[in-house]
């Protein structure tokens, strides 16, 4: 039995988003600060390009973010009729908890993209060994 590349598989639910990120993280430690950005199809196919952002400050300005979304509307313009959905993993260094570094990033991205963004968006925490969500897939 063979196992298809991640592209050929979709993710349909929160829980396939973590283990996806999960394989595709392997092993989820990191020594800087990054965001990794995919895009879903709406039948949960990933698209082939998955851009990481490296070097990243500890919190995001507005600049960042709205360029971020920029970024977003195009690929979802050209490859998602408009709409699809951005799933980004937050890769940083240290133990997986939750800090109030995460949940900043967290409110800083909704501020931005929650009435903006066409489609939806997830987010998730890749650090110390594990792969956290921190905002679902939506069902």
């Amino acid at each position: 039995m063979t196992t298809p590349p991640l592209a050929d598989v979709p993710i349909r639910s929160a829980e396939e988003l973590t283990a996806h990120w999960t394989a595709l993280l392997d092993p989820p430690t990191f020594g800087t600060r990054s965001l990794w950005l995919m895009w879903l199809r709406d039948d949960g196919l990933p698209l082939r390009a998955i851009l990481p952002m490296d070097d990243l400050p500890r919190l995001p300005d507005n600049g960042m973010l709205f360029e971020l979304l920029g970024l977003h509307e195009a690929v979802a313009d050209e490859h998602l009729d408009g709409g699809g959905h951005l799933a980004m993993a937050l890769c940083r260094p240290g133990r997986p908890e939750i800090t109030s570094d995460d949940d900043a990033w967290v409110g800083l991205l909704s501020e931005v993209f929650d009435d903006r963004i066409e489609g939806s968006w997830s987010l998730h925490l890749a650090a110390g060994g594990r792969v956290l969500p921190l905002i679902d897939l939506p069902s």
